[in-house]
């Protein structure tokens, strides 16, 4: 990186949760109606009205995809009010439209940024293989090695048997021989159906009830996942996973190496990083957004890599005083 760039010096973190806060406040507005597209682009645009006033000259590495199929928060996107510091940003609204649409547990709003010239990009390649672990596994696992190796050295580690360890995984047909593996292990299993950064993300809580996550998921959550477990000391691996021949090729010619194993430095390859997720809908990592004859309720989860400091805050809004600054339907 160019010794001219303006680094982020400021907890940007404490600035970016307002647009997850934004975000999660407008989708919620859909929690339960069964309207999937209709969350995400409220709380698209929620997202992107807020990160207009943020102070940075940010570039979208991992939003809503193109430009032509998403008009707001797409790839490429120029992000913040054009002031330094120069930053990456990667976006998901809700990470778990159809959690919220069928007012399940467990939606978030997320947001994760880097310096700029540090986040990994993927590229053609929607899906990876993941395997994520709070501090205790760093640098104990390794998605290379079979399943019971990791969890046997998991369960060494935090001094317990394998049989009180809870892996969470994505609840998908393709995962069929992976939870047989884990079963054959003796661990529990805690399916999810959508949502795994927030199940990555809990692997490194105390007191969640998870302990590792394994499968294949998004690549775009698994480098939002990464600038979180940067903060929280945990560790995360990826392995690139093509779904055909014709994104294995194209991910071939713009030059991705399928065989390597990404780990937390090369998806966010600096502790210059900040990351903020809300709850939508309440889950084990978040409570949701709770409408009260007060007011709005929401609580948030606040990262900064440099420092490791993770924060929990719980925000009281008044709709009507909103209303006033942010051109977004936020109530109920």
């Amino acid at each position: 990186m160019s010794d001219d760039l303006v680094r982020p010096e400021r907890n940007l973190a404490l600035e970016l949760v307002r647009t997850t806060e934004a975000a999660a406040l407008a989708g919620a507005r859909f929690m339960g109606r069964g309207d999937k597209i209709a969350a995400d682009q409220a709380a698209v645009d929620a997202m992107r009205a807020v990160l207009d006033g943020v102070e940075m000259d940010g570039i979208v590495v991992i939003g809503e995809g193109e430009k032509d199929e998403a008009p707001m928060l797409y790839n490429g996107e120029q992000i913040g009010n054009g002031q330094p510091p120069m930053t990456d940003i990667a976006v998901d609204p809700i990470d778990g439209t159809t959690l919220t649409a069928k007012g399940q547990a467990g939606a978030i709003a997320v947001i994760a940024v880097a310096e700029r010239g540090t986040m990994f990009n993927p590229g053609p390649c929607v899906y990876m293989d993941k395997l994520a672990v709070g501090p205790e596994g760093a640098g104990i696992v390794d998605i290379r090695l079979p399943v019971e190796r990791n969890l046997k050295a998991l369960a060494k580690a935090k001094r317990v048997d394998v049989e009180n360890l809870t892996a969470i995984v994505l609840d998908r047909p393709r995962h069929e021989p992976l939870i047989n593996e884990i079963r054959e292990a003796g661990a529990r299993i805690r399916l999810i159906s959508d949502g795994d950064v927030a199940g990555a993300i809990a692997c490194a809580m105390p007191g969640s009830g998870v302990d590792i996550l394994f499968g294949t998921g998004g690549t775009p959550e698994g480098v939002i996942t990464a600038a979180a477990l940067k903060s929280m000391g945990g560790d995360f691996q990826g392995k690139l996973w093509p779904r055909n021949d014709e994104e294995r090729d194209a991910a071939i010619a713009e030059g991705y190496d399928l065989d390597a194993i990404l780990g937390l430095d090369d998806m966010i390859s600096t502790d210059n990083c900040f990351f903020a997720a809300t709850g939508i809908t309440t889950g084990d990592l978040l409570e949701g957004v709770k409408y009260t004859a007060a007011g709005i309720t929401t609580q948030s989860l606040v990262m900064r890599g440099r420092s490791g400091t993770v924060r929990l805050i719980e925000a009281h809004h008044k709709p009507e005083k909103l209303r006033n600054m942010d051109a977004v339907e936020y109530d109920g």
